[in-house]
């Protein structure tokens, strides 16, 4: 469905406040290699960055490439990133991952969504997560609670499916911005738009969001 020129313009107006009010929006996750951002968005799930930020500094010395990572053992892996949460399953997912780059991509991590999305513990999310903050590339808008539940309450789609969210936002927002815009919402709900008790009184969009489901 084509969105309306009145939500373009409302859209439009409510991406520039956010570029005003969080001008050093970025990814949370630290990292300095594509691989690094790679292990800590799959470490990411159901976890906080924060907690991630602890964990890979170690993670990132005992295994600073692709190829450490396929050979570590599954019980040591487990260990270092027990804290993360469902360590088992997230160690398997990164020694095959780590396994199918030595073997496919030479141990470098690919540059496509396609080939992101085939490897181990990799899906759509955290494709593009790699894609845009460690490429540069704009293939789509990562949508993760907050960017969801933030759509949903600005009124820029009522979608519950991540997938169709992202849909709606890609046609909303200009490409240059599909990276920023996840961290813009990001910063925004941890600041503003709580899920529980959101601070709208005080909120910068207050006269933009017609506040659904508040």
């Amino acid at each position: 469905m084509t969105p309306s020129p009145a939500l373009r313009r409302r859209t439009t107006q409510i991406l520039a406040i956010l570029k005003r009010t969080y001008p050093d929006a970025h990814c949370a996750l630290n990292f300095t290699t594509p691989l690094q951002l790679l292990i800590a968005t799959i470490l990411s799930a159901q976890c906080t960055d924060e907690r991630v930020n602890q964990v890979t500094p170690g993670l990132f010395a005992r295994c600073p490439d692709a190829a450490s990572l396929a050979a570590i053992s599954q019980k040591e892996l487990e260990k270092i990133i027990h804290s993360t949460g469902f360590y088992r399953a997230k160690a398997r997912s990164l020694r095959s991952c780590a396994a199918s780059l030595v073997a496919e991509h030479g141990g470098k991590v690919p540059k496509t969504m396609e080939a992101l999305h085939q490897l181990a513990g990799v899906g759509r999310k955290t494709a593009n997560v790699v894609l845009g903050n460690a490429f540069g590339l704009a293939e789509g808008v990562v949508v993760d609670t907050h960017v969801g539940r933030l759509s949903r309450r600005m009124g820029l789609t009522r979608h519950l499916d991540p997938v169709k969210v992202e849909s709606a936002l890609v046609r909303l927002i200009p490409k240059e911005d599909w990276t920023l815009v996840s961290h813009l919402l990001i910063a925004h709900g941890r600041k503003r738009c709580m899920a529980r008790n959101p601070n709208c009184p005080q909120c910068e969009l207050r006269k933009l969001c017609p506040q659904r489901g508040v």
